[in-house]
């Protein structure tokens, strides 16, 4: 079994890709057609960026996790003349494969999505607190779609406000208010979805929409319908998880090296380091 193979079986353990949502393009995304040499590195990002190519391409990677999918739409073809399609291309001429856990991610229990809820409301000392999912559970209680946190006892929205900027290191964010009290309003439920989550979240009742992106008509028709919503920015509900990752990828592989399954897979991972990303950032600045 090639190395490729085998992580994605480790991928497989950490987020099953039966989790994805129908309209996502996840799995391995590009296969390099060899093996870069002397290379052990696994490297997380969100994006595949040329900055993200560069640092891989500097360093002893072989396999890049990139959250979001490189390709989403059908690709007509594959020129150097398109940046994200000259990364791909970089990427397969050093021998280096590109594999993508997306919205599979974001659903199993343990995710992404779980781990806004501990940042958000873990760190709330005294305050009791539940998370379900949007909907129903997958199979066996192994994840679902979004999340909805409740607390025992209501709290006001400024103390979220501040603990959202404060556990994901934000200067600001941006808050639309459905009541007169605005940051004075008492809450006991969030409706939680990393992203972009205005197709999810509206329409489900709680207190407050959190994501990472609404468009303009979808924050209005939240706050119209008594809904308060608070936005941060794409990835940067995003970004924080991937250092979490890393050690779900480290601890599964240790597993499997301590208690192979497969005595060959267990050679080709054992060697394997994984690292996040030093050139992923968010593509907008506040100037």
């Amino acid at each position: 079994m090639s190395l490729v193979k085998s992580f994605c079986r480790i991928m497989e353990r950490i987020a099953p890709l039966r989790f994805a949502e129908k309209w996502d393009n996840v799995g391995l995304i590009l296969e390099a057609p060899h093996v870069r040499a002397n290379a052990n590195r696994i490297l997380l990002t969100i994006d595949l960026t040329p900055a993200v190519v560069e640092e891989a391409l500097a360093t002893p990677t072989s396999l890049i996790v990139s959250y979001h999918p490189p390709i989403f739409k059908p690709l007509t073809s594959l020129t150097l003349s398109n940046p994200l399609q000259a990364s791909l291309l970089r990427c397969a001429a050093a021998g280096i494969s590109v594999y993508t856990p997306h919205s599979a991610l974001d659903s199993v229990t343990d995710g992404l999505n779980d781990w806004l809820c501990d940042r958000i409301a873990g760190p709330l000392r005294g305050i009791t607190w539940s998370a379900r999912y949007i909907g129903q559970s997958f199979p066996e209680e192994l994840g679902g779609v979004g999340r909805i946190i409740t607390f025992k006892e209501p709290m006001e929205l400024k103390m979220l406000e501040f603990k959202v900027r404060d556990e994901l290191e934000l200067k600001q964010v941006q808050v639309a208010y459905a009541r007169p009290e605005r940051e004075q309003t008492m809450i006991s439920t969030i409706a939680v979805c990393a992203g972009s989550g205005g197709s999810l979240l509206l329409g489900v009742d709680a207190d407050v929409y959190f994501t990472g992106e609404m468009s303009h008509h979808e924050v209005l028709a939240a706050v119209q319908s008594g809904h308060n919503v608070i936005l941060c920015g794409h990835t940067n509900t995003e970004r924080g998880y991937l250092p979490w990752l890393a050690k779900d990828i480290k601890e599964f592989i240790q597993e499997e090296v301590s208690q192979p399954t497969d005595q060959a897979e267990a050679e080709l991972l054992k060697e394997l380091e994984v690292f996040v990303s030093q050139k992923d950032e968010h593509p907008l600045v506040i100037v």
